[in-house]
């Protein structure tokens, strides 16, 4: 995105500055972009989904002293239904808070570049300050605390998705698209093939070519494990909000281009029994307040901040699970032998942990925490990243050794694998829910157990198969 600042604050400037500084933007934005006519509003909900509205962009300059949605936009399920559950709707008379544009997001459009343009929208309470149960408004709290304490966390994230045809298999199942412009369908697994990055090269190209128009720093596309799937890595950055910024942009860019190629990309997390899942992996180092490497000892090992903080997120992240993999398709990624973690583990260099030191200089040493599936939404599993790192900082918790060899055969702290354990663990976990804030962590509880509930009474496919004629 362009011009971020480098650190973002929810302090209240004087109106006439954020006045001035959004005019500026929108004047900039006209300049380059001329026949802009319309521009979309967005609010990244609970589940990561945009919710929000389309005007004129000759509206837009009304925006900047801020626009008006129900705070039950962040009690909605994964099918856009208020909870009431979750006590943000009906129960307060259904209210509207005021949303405010976030400074630097206004964008163009990947669905018409040229004449839409978008732009981020962070609510407030009547009060004027954020509203405590927004993700986004959550990671910055926890960020905040952290550069309180002299602590800069650098983040990058890296997402995993599938490319898929339009049309179903014979089956009624999803399929792997063709290539475009041929009847070429791959079903083979050909991790880092280059082959298939070919085949794509359409598709993966427009991706990058709308990136770069809207100031994503995303690297290339690489194949993953599985037919149509493929990762793109994010750059890292010290603005910890721009880095999730980038990442929810991200996907949604990823699934308009593809709807321009006449197929669909989905993150979800398992969308195939017989193939891998897709991964939201985030790296994170941390600096000190003269710019060094927190993580890392001058000979380049592990630091004793690195350790207290790998203890403190292997300690909180069976709770994390439930913001981790946050719908009951998300713990199906969890199979042995799958390059997902099913323990609280560390390890260096290897790739069977959940949280891994990578090759790497001095500068470079970090960690790379490797549970989350993609379709969790960015803020709220950075989040758990920094609480779990909050808590290890202030809390003198025993570090398991590193595992060596096969992560998956390891012993160690088991994760919760099914959605119903998960919920539990998240709300009993006291440390958890006072870093996240106690509002959140009940609306987001309460969402969760409703959608969960839901989804367990309806009757599958598979379920009449088995048991029609069996039972």
């Amino acid at each position: 995105m362009t011009n971020l600042v480098e650190v973002e604050d929810f302090t209240r400037q004087s109106e006439e500055k954020r006045t001035s500084a959004f005019q500026i933007e929108v004047k900039t934005y006209l300049e380059r972009h001329p026949e802009t006519q319309y521009v979309d509003l967005l609010l990244n909900d609970l589940n990561g989904v945009f919710r929000g509205k389309r005007i004129p962009f000759a509206s837009l300059a009304k925006a900047e002293k801020g626009c008006y949605f129900p705070a039950s936009v962040y009690a909605m399920d994964i099918l856009g239904n208020t909870v009431e559950a979750a006590g943000l709707g009906q129960a307060l008379g259904e209210p509207d808070n005021i949303c405010l544009p976030v400074s630097g997001t206004l964008i163009p459009s990947a669905s018409d570049p040229r004449h839409l343009a978008q732009v981020l929208l962070t609510m407030r309470h009547q009060d004027g300050t954020p509203f405590d149960v927004e993700p986004r408004n959550v990671l910055n709290n926890l960020w905040q605390q952290l550069r309180n304490r002299g602590l800069f966390p650098v983040v990058a994230v890296e997402l995993e998705f599938y490319l898929v045809d339009k049309k179903r298999d014979a089956e009624g199942y999803i399929q792997p698209p063709c290539a475009p412009g041929s009847n070429d369908r791959n079903m083979q697994s050909q991790v880092y093939s280059l082959d298939n990055l070919d085949r794509f090269a359409a598709v993966l190209g427009d991706i990058d070519a709308l990136a770069g128009l809207q100031g994503i720093p995303a690297d290339g596309a690489l194949a993953e494990a599985s037919p149509g799937q493929f990762e793109i890595n994010l750059h890292h950055t010290r603005n910890v909000l721009s880095a999730c910024d980038h990442a929810i942009l991200l996907k949604r860019l990823v699934r308009q281009v593809a709807e321009q190629h006449q197929m669909n990309a989905t993150f979800m997390a398992k969308p195939y029994e017989e193939y891998a899942g897709s991964g939201m992996h985030v790296h994170i180092s941390m600096l000190d307040a003269a710019d060094h490497n927190a993580f890392a000892r001058d000979d380049g090992s592990d630091s004793p901040l690195l350790e207290r903080a790998l203890a403190g997120m292997i300690d909180l992240m069976p709770a994390s699970m439930a913001l981790l993999a946050p719908n009951v398709n998300a713990f199906r990624r969890f199979l042995p032998d799958a390059f997902v973690p099913l323990q609280a583990s560390w390890g260096h260099n290897n790739r069977t942990v959940a949280l891994r030191i990578p090759c790497g200089d001095l500068d470079n040493h970090r960690v790379e925490y490797r549970v989350a599936g993609a379709d969790a939404n960015p803020y709220l599993v950075v989040a758990a990243i920094l609480a779990g790192i909050l808590h290890g900082i202030d809390n003198q918790l025993p570090l398991p050794p590193p595992v060596k060899g096969n992560g998956h055969q390891a012993a160690g702290n088991p994760l919760p694998i099914r959605q119903s354990d998960a919920l539990v663990e998240f709300e009993q976990s006291y440390p958890l829910q006072k870093l996240l804030g106690k509002r959140f962590g009940f609306v987001w509880h309460s969402c969760k157990h409703h959608e969960l509930m839901h989804f367990e009474r309806l009757i599958t496919a598979t379920e009449i198969d088995w048991m029609l004629k069996n039972a």
